[in-house]
């Protein structure tokens, strides 16, 4: 499976082990404190369980999609079939990258990329037929349309270019291929729209308005916008142009 993986990069892998690594020593900056953890040895181990889903219901709200429905959402949206290629972005560890390497199947491939070693390293013990990838989020060296579908959930927004991210999501998707982000979404109503910026700036979280990541695909020339807010939250997801 690595070796498929190999065939499809655009860098030259500095080791090939349970996970594919381009960055070796080389260590994306984070951009605040919620990166930093990320890479800890101990948010990996509850990330899954606890980490994420408790962060998302404050986040989303109380009624708020739960971490059931935002696998339905990238799943119904990605619609993804036997033998697609799809790359799970910022996949941390793996939750939801396993769930498509079960959709495509051995005949697909899953790839999840991150840059944390500490979140790979539990997302490849976890079995499940994907692969992994250690690279840049933001520019993924992967060949120009080469995928089916593209996932980035909870990531966008602690990227320090999340529009240069955009624009490789659709420079990798084939024509016709499928997109689907959770990112934040501030609200529209004072006061809690200066809290929402206040918060955001003190983890490194950048606060997207509402409809500004559905404008920015729009503009890459993505159709079949779908759009959902939740508290302080957005799924989108579209499909680039035939």
């Amino acid at each position: 499976m690595n070796a498929r993986l190999v065939d499809l990069l655009t860098a030259e892998p500095v080791e090939i082990g349970e996970y594919v690594d381009v960055l070796g020593d080389m260590d994306e900056p984070p951009t605040g404190l919620a990166q930093r953890l990320m890479r800890t040895s101990f948010v990996p181990q509850i990330y899954e369980r606890y980490w994420r889903p408790t962060l998302g219901r404050v986040a989303k709200g109380l009624t708020g999609p739960s971490m059931a429905e935002e696998h339905q959402f990238a799943l119904e949206n990605l619609a993804l079939r036997k033998g697609d290629v799809v790359l799970d972005v910022a996949s941390g560890t793996g939750g939801f990258t396993r769930d498509f390497a079960r959709v495509v199947g051995s005949e697909g491939l899953a790839i999840g990329l991150d840059s944390s070693r500490t979140m790979l390293a539990r997302a490849v013990a976890a079995g499940g037929g994907a692969v992994y990838l250690r690279a840049d989020a933001v520019r993924p060296p992967l060949r120009d349309e080469s995928l089916d579908a593209v996932c980035c959930f909870a990531a966008l927004h602690m990227f320090a270019e999340p529009m240069v991210a955009l624009d490789s999501f659709a420079r990798l998707l084939k024509p016709g291929g499928r997109v689907a982000l959770l990112t934040s979404g501030r609200r529209t109503w004072e006061p809690m729209r200066t809290v929402d910026t206040v918060l955001g700036q003190a983890s490194g979280q950048r606060m997207f308005d509402r409809g500004k990541i559905a404008e920015s695909l729009r503009a890459r020339g993505f159709t079949a916008v779908v759009e959902r807010y939740a508290g302080v939250t957005q799924l989108v997801a579209a499909r680039k142009g035939e």
